[in-house]
């Protein structure tokens, strides 16, 4: 696919987005992906990714190699990812730390907006597509109540916990670093990804890498032969995971990890349930101003299209 410097740029900045979402346990890049409508090329693309290649590369050279990974795409959207997750990640954690309420608001409206988005390009509702939706509700409802594991440093389960969480990160409304959060390393990834600890850093990303390989696959197959199916099971997993993002939490279970509170429990409840101040008016405008975003960068790739 030909494009201009100026769309490479705009992909970059979707990955920017991408990797912004998930550093956050509880948004998923993935939804980014799908709302700016790189989801099923980045899908695709990744799908591709096959021995096939190499044939290409000794009979045709490095141009046609490169044409056919779609590179240009892949290398311009990870390198925005890469900003974001080496740049965000503390200014990420730092928001949640000091303005929890307030920055889960704002997703929290996207996400809702994320759900309608998707589930309106499903061709035909039929008892099928909703039974699908439930049940993918009631999966990643499940996931949002699981709690957290104990952190690990094992080389082996640093590997698997990178190749879980990339599936994750690329399906919809399944947050990767919540994923991480569940196996109980997000703080050790976390840690290594700010100090630049590069050996966990190349034992996740390996993983990363053949999760990615694997799955994308399998995605690509289901938008192939049900889509209508694959989109509505997505939907179904944006919508339970809003448990996870509601902004205001009674907490049940903490532990303390190196000075630090880790939170192992906690439950959805009422703003009037909450203990402190609520910033209620201030929750209804951010999430109001997440819902318009999503309406804002439909009607912009409509207009791209």
């Amino acid at each position: 696919m030909n494009r201009t410097a100026k769309e490479y740029a705009l992909i970059s900045l979707k990955g920017i987005a991408m990797g912004a979402a998930d550093v956050i346990p509880g948004v998923s890049g993935g939804t980014i992906a799908f709302i700016t409508g790189i989801y099923e090329e980045l899908i695709t693309s990744i799908g591709n990714i096959n021995f096939g290649l190499v044939k290409t590369f000794k009979s045709h050279g490095v141009k046609a190699f490169w044409q056919q990974l779609n590179g240009n795409f892949l290398l311009a959207l990870l390198i925005g990812i890469g900003i974001s997750v080496f740049s965000l990640m503390r200014v990420a954690h730092y928001l949640i730390e000091e303005h929890p309420i307030k920055i889960w608001s704002f997703f929290f409206g996207l996400v809702i907006a994320s759900v309608w988005f998707i589930g309106k390009q499903i061709s035909k509702i039929t008892l099928a597509n909703v039974f699908i939706f439930v049940i993918g509700a009631l999966i990643a409802f499940g996931v949002t109540k699981i709690t957290p594991a104990q952190g690990t440093t094992n080389e082996l389960y640093l590997l698997l916990c990178g190749a879980l969480a990339v599936c994750a990160m690329i399906l919809p409304g399944i947050s990767g670093a919540f994923i991480l959060l569940l196996l109980g390393a997000y703080q050790t990834i976390s840690e290594a990804v700010s100090s630049f600890n590069f050996k966990t850093i190349a034992l996740v990303g390996l993983g990363a890498i053949i999760g990615l390989l694997s799955f994308s696959k399998l995605l690509k197959w289901l938008f192939k032969h049900y889509k209508d199916l694959t989109l509505a099971l997505l939907s179904g997993f944006i919508l339970g995971s809003l448990n996870k993002i509601w902004p205001w939490k009674e907490v049940l279970k903490t532990k303390v990890i190196k000075d630090k509170t880790i939170v192992l429990a906690e439950q959805s409840i009422w703003p009037n349930q909450f203990e402190g101040e609520n910033h209620f008016w201030l929750a209804m405008g951010l999430m109001l101003i997440g819902f318009i975003s999503i309406i804002i960068l439909e009607k912009i790739g409509e207009s791209n299209n």
